[in-house]
């Protein structure tokens, strides 16, 4: 039975602030993916429920022992109800801040027109914006991360 998407939303924001308490205390490495999918010249981008409410490639923590692979799998099948896709890795970002030391896997995929089912608990949208008309308001890794690859034009 899955819980209502008011409570859920609620369940993401309170997790989220206690993981920033753990993680500040135990200056944290995580792993995490960034998945940028694109369909031509146009990228998805999504908000989530908590945390910055800024525009953000989807992505996700990777698990202990899981491939940084299967974690962008997981979380788009979670996230945005993807199911097989082909991930190309575009490489890894490394980033401190603070008392806390992220790696971010970047993995593309290009998709014609998908079907998106998406997780209304932990997002609460997702658009496809061309390159060049991206939104203003964009979480901090997506430059770093559109600046490894390129979107073909039609």
């Amino acid at each position: 039975m899955k819980l209502p998407v008011a409570l859920r939303r609620l369940i993401y924001r309170i997790g989220y602030r206690v993981l920033q308490i753990v993680w500040f205390l135990s200056r944290a490495h995580l792993t995490g993916v960034k998945c940028l999918i694109t369909d031509v010249d146009a990228l998805l981008l999504v908000r989530h429920s908590y945390g910055h409410r800024s525009w953000d490639l989807p992505g996700g923590t990777v698990r202990r022992g899981e491939p940084p692979v299967h974690a962008a799998r997981r979380e788009m099948a979670e996230e945005l109800g993807l199911g097989a896709v082909d991930w190309e890795p575009i490489g890894e970002l490394h980033i401190e801040e603070g008392r806390r030391r992220d790696t971010l896997h970047c993995f593309r995929a290009e998709i014609a027109s998908p079907a998106l089912t998406l997780d209304r608990g932990e997002l609460l949208e997702a658009r496809w914006f061309e390159r060049a008309e991206l939104p203003a308001d964009l979480a901090r890794y997506v430059i770093p991360i559109l600046a490894r690859t390129t979107v073909r034009r039609r």
